[in-house]
């Protein structure tokens, strides 16, 4: 089943209606050359054997260090995957293996309930919902075997692994949009379980348990249609969260705190050939191109593909040569529109690595706030006063 549904999108489709104002290689084996634990690692079986426990994640950038004062800061990017979902169209593993080849870490929002069989789907209960219910469905056996394997490799390559929840309800009295704060902590538990216990729930043998407890390695998500961060907020903070990247209204300056929380927005950046911005995520684009359809007229996919291109390109050249926010873009595993997102995607990605680009970090919103958490704050209060392409200079001159 495809990762969303049509249903998801019209929720999304009234994000991206006011989102005239913005945000590959070949594929690699599941288990790909990277995906080995430090020979320093010794695993720890725990709970009922879902997770078997490395000392320290592999593949990490050095510690951050903190900006002297007047000095420039580098261009962090971080690339996000909503759903996180391998359903045998390969994407998990061709971005994996992208990400390898130009040394990029990533943040996958994994859906709790793509570790969770259909024929066990009553064991999720949502909020505000009839048990077993899902928006995006359930994984077949031989997809959620997959699904494990890649957010396996992709944890021991150094990528994160953060949560987009579970049924991902945009719409009607169940949605999301008005769950209050004791919702958001049920659904989270229930998406943690999902994961730590997927053994249980699926009875594999043929897989091997994640290397990560995910209790603690949960630092931060992505709410569905990215619909009520403020009453997840609040839970967040008590989950000990870092970040929350959900907020739909986001522009390419430096982040604040909000409740404690550092607030990593998608953000609105430049939309070749109209005079507005366009959401950094590629169903906001697709939703201003072929208007919330999914599969448009073909005659229109090299033109669309160029132009999603040119944007994510336009956000991250915006960014790079003025105030050097750091510049989100979010995705998905799916073949919309002839799959031109997923080659958009890979194409930016190429360019902002390319060597001529000093001083850029790909990064997973994690690695990014590890680094915002040991800066002074008063660099970060001036990085704070640039505004959108507004050129970068020292502080005071």
């Amino acid at each position: 089943m495809s990762g969303i549904s049509r249903r998801d999108l019209l929720g999304w489709g009234a994000v991206a209606a006011v989102a005239p104002v913005v945000a590959g290689c070949t594929a690699g084996t599941p288990d790909g050359p990277a995906a080995k634990p430090s020979t320093r690692a010794k695993p720890r079986r725990i709970g009922d054997g879902s997770a078997a426990v490395v000392a320290e994640q592999p593949n990490q950038p050095p510690p951050p260090e903190q900006l002297e004062p007047g000095e420039k800061p580098p261009q962090f990017v971080v690339f996000s995957w909503d759903g996180a979902g391998e359903v045998g169209n390969g994407l998990f593993p061709r971005f994996r293996e992208l990400a390898r080849n130009h040394g990029a870490r990533m943040t996958f929002f994994l859906s709790g309930i793509y570790c969770l069989p259909e024929d066990r789907r009553h064991a999720y209960r949502p909020p505000n919902n009839p048990r077993g219910a899902s928006d995006i469905g359930y994984l077949s056996d031989e997809h959620v075997k997959e699904t494990l394997r890649n957010i396996r490799a992709a944890w021991l390559e150094g990528h994160e692994i953060g949560t987009h929840f579970n049924g991902h309800f945009c719409s009607g009295r169940g949605s999301v949009a008005h769950w209050e704060p004791e919702d958001w902590e049920w659904e989270i538990e229930q998406a943690v379980s999902f994961v730590t216990e997927w053994r249980t729930h699926t009875g594999f043998t043929d897989v091997e348990p994640l290397p990560f407890d995910y209790r603690e390695e949960l630092v931060g998500g992505r709410t569905p249609c990215l619909l009520n961060q403020e009453n997840l907020l609040p839970v967040a903070r008590k989950l000990g969260w870092r970040y929350d990247a959900s907020n739909p209204g986001g522009e390419q300056i430096w982040p604040r705190k909000r409740h404690g929380i550092w607030d990593l927005p998608l953000q609105q950046i430049p939309f070749p050939g109209h005079s507005f911005e366009v959401l950094s995520m590629d169903y906001n684009i697709l939703a201003n191109q072929s208007k919330n359809a999914l599969h448009g007229r073909t005659d229109h996919y090299p033109h669309w593909r160029q132009q999603a291109t040119d944007s994510f390109i336009a956000g991250f050249e915006r960014a790079y040569e003025t105030n050097r926010a750091p510049y989100f873009i979010g995705n998905h595993f799916e073949d919309w529109n002839g799959g031109i997102y997923m080659d958009a995607v890979e194409e930016a990605l190429k360019h902002i690595a390319d060597e001529r680009h000093k001083d850029v970090r790909l990064v997973s919103f994690r690695q990014f706030v590890d680094w915002l958490d040991v800066q002074d704050p008063k660099v970060m209060k001036h990085l704070r006063t640039l505004e959108v392409g507004e050129k970068w200079s020292p502080a005071g001159r």
